[in-house]
């Protein structure tokens, strides 16, 4: 339901990989919403007991998002939203959304069939707001389930196969420019390189190099990625097979190696989160 993940889209996500969470019970998101809201409050009075239950300056609220899934082995999404109400705002006054993160797993049967029953697979997590509430919030889920965070980061390899992969996609509004940047190694200051390709003369180009529609190889990557170079050196003499990917934006999503996403295009959200679930559960194993 695009209605339902709108939120999601436009925002810029950081990745982490999570391995499954011990005891976790979707019955109990309330009560994991309280316990949260005391830890968060007790870590910024460093350290002192906050009983469970007080009004707060941060609320805390835990939900599902059932939408998001692959399969019907996939265990429903969890969105962890963190909002604050200045002291000298009015009782009836909205309250401000400071931060959100949300568990996911999409299409990832694998990891769910080999874990005992006690456990949850929710390998994917994606945080927008400041780093300490993530610092926060990922160690109380840490705590509370036995569970371990660890940033996800994309290597180039994955970010041509999803420049070439985005590049396939059919948008119904009019498409934004291909974009591939590029960070030169060992120079004294940091230099990228941008290269935008329109997003019809991409779209030819990969529809040239795929042999069978709906399926991708890494060597059609290869060959993509290799035409786009010859073509970039041929205009400026720069061989880009030298340097690093280390950023792809198209018109479905942007992705930068440090592992921050961007997601753009609604209908594609369940395919860009395949794609990310597989690399975060890569990275558990």
């Amino acid at each position: 339901d695009p209605q339902r993940t709108a939120f999601l889209l436009r925002k810029q996500w950081t990745l982490y990989s999570v391995s499954p969470l011990y005891r976790f019970s979707n019955a109990q998101l309330r009560d994991y919403a309280r316990l949260l809201s005391a830890f968060i409050a007790a870590e910024k009075q460093k350290g002192l007991a906050v009983e469970v239950g007080v009004e707060l300056d941060i609320k805390v609220a835990v939900s599902s998002l059932p939408d998001l899934k692959g399969s019907d082995q996939d265990q429903a999404a969890i969105l962890v939203q963190l909002s604050s109400r200045s002291p000298a705002s009015p009782k009836n006054s909205e309250e401000k959304l400071v931060w959100l993160g949300w568990f996911c797993c999409v299409a990832g049967d694998d990891l769910s069939q080999n874990v005992p029953e006690d456990f949850t697979c929710l390998p994917l997590f994606l945080a927008n707001g400041a780093e300490s509430y993530t610092s926060i919030v990922g160690s109380w889920f840490q705590k509370t389930f036995d569970c371990r965070f660890r940033r996800l980061a994309i290597s180039p390899l994955n970010l041509s196969w999803m420049a070439a992969m985005w590049t396939g996609c059919k948008v119904e509004k009019t498409a934004s420019a291909m974009e591939l940047v590029f960070s030169v190694p060992r120079l004294p200051q940091p230099l990228d390189i941008s290269y935008a390709i329109h997003p019809e003369d991409a779209k030819a180009l990969w529809d040239t190099v795929q042999k069978t529609p709906g399926e991708i190889t890494q060597e059609e990557v290869d060959v993509f990625m290799d035409c786009l170079y010859s073509h970039f050196h041929r205009h400026f003499k720069i061989h880009l097979s030298a340097t690093k990917l280390v950023k792809v934006s198209t018109a479905i999503a942007s992705a930068h190696c440090d592992g921050i996403v961007k997601f753009l295009q609604s209908q594609y959200l369940t395919g860009v989160l395949m794609l990310l679930t597989e690399l975060a559960i890569s990275q558990i194993q």
